[in-house]
């Protein structure tokens, strides 16, 4: 079978629609509807009833969806091994979300090439979403998110209990308050608790960023405590006592089918997320 073809049924039932799921594959809506009629085809049974709302699933598109993920794993693990390169034995695939990669991201970089050096790497930095569905389809092995949505095939495992603490430069008076844009539920929080700074002077969606700005320009904002506890310890930064904190635990998504492999690089993830909690200082070499 045509692995797009799993690759498209995948797409439309994350997407709820054909239109939205050819938006995300960048094809035309006519490619998807062919894909489909395809895939029914081989299959012999109709897989989506559509309708104005979108496409649901029938009782076989529900059966086919059981396997459909591990279709996908299936392949992308075989192209993987197929593209090792000399002298490795494996190749393992990472993925991180924007908010949390750094330090985390680098600290495993470097555990691995420690303790695994004969395993070839991949990360990058992504949107959660993106790194749940490239998980669930075998592209990345693992994907470190903040709020994980549950997917059929997956597990996730709580790696930190980070907060977001709110952070200020010793001379932030006439500073800026930096918002950083770290995901509805915290926006919620923030709202619920009414903890108003007035207008931010500047808002930006990727944490290092809103903390490189405020050590350079002065200002206030929050940011996780775990990358901003060497600044406070060396006076670059003073906690604001009266404000809130809010919970933003850090999460590993991957296969339940997961091998050998993936239980060492988790490993690798728990010791990192340990010591950027007790001592950020120490980064492995």
């Amino acid at each position: 079978m045509d692995i797009e073809l799993a690759r498209t049924f995948l797409a439309i039932v994350s997407a709820g629609s054909f239109i939205r799921a050819a938006e995300r594959l960048h094809v035309s809506q006519t490619t998807v509807s062919a894909r489909v009629r395809t895939l029914e085809d081989q299959l012999r049974r109709p897989l989506f009833i559509r309708s104005k709302a979108g496409a649901s699933l029938t009782p076989a598109g529900e059966q086919f969806l059981r396997h459909a993920p591990a279709l996908v794993q299936l392949w992308e693990r075989a192209r993987h091994q197929v593209a090792v390169p000399e002298g490795k034995r494996a190749v393992l695939a990472i993925g991180c979300e924007l908010s949390l990669w750094d330090p985390l991201l680098l600290r495993w970089l470097l555990w691995m090439r420690r303790s695994a050096p004969d395993v070839a790497l991949r990360a990058h930095v992504g949107v959660p979403e993106l790194l749940v569905e490239q998980v669930a389809e075998g592209i990345v092995d693992i994907g470190v998110v903040y709020a994980p949505r549950y997917r059929a095939g997956l597990r996730v495992e709580l790696l930190a209990e980070e907060r977001l603490v709110m952070v200020r430069t010793p001379c932030a008076e006439g500073g800026d308050y930096v918002q950083v844009e770290w995901g509805p539920d915290v926006a919620l929080q923030h709202a619920k608790a009414a903890t108003c700074q007035g207008d931010p002077a500047l808002v930006v969606d990727l944490g290092p960023l809103g903390l490189d700005y405020i050590l350079a320009a002065g200002g206030a904002g929050y940011f996780r405590h775990g990358a901003v506890r060497s600044h406070l310890a060396n006076g670059r930064l003073q906690r604001v006592a009266e404000a809130p904190e809010y919970p933003y635990p850090a999460y590993a998504v991957f296969s339940e089918s997961g091998g050998p492999l993936i239980r060492d690089a988790l490993s690798g993830l728990r010791q990192v997320a340990r010591l950027e909690e007790t001592d950020p200082a120490e980064i492995p070499q």
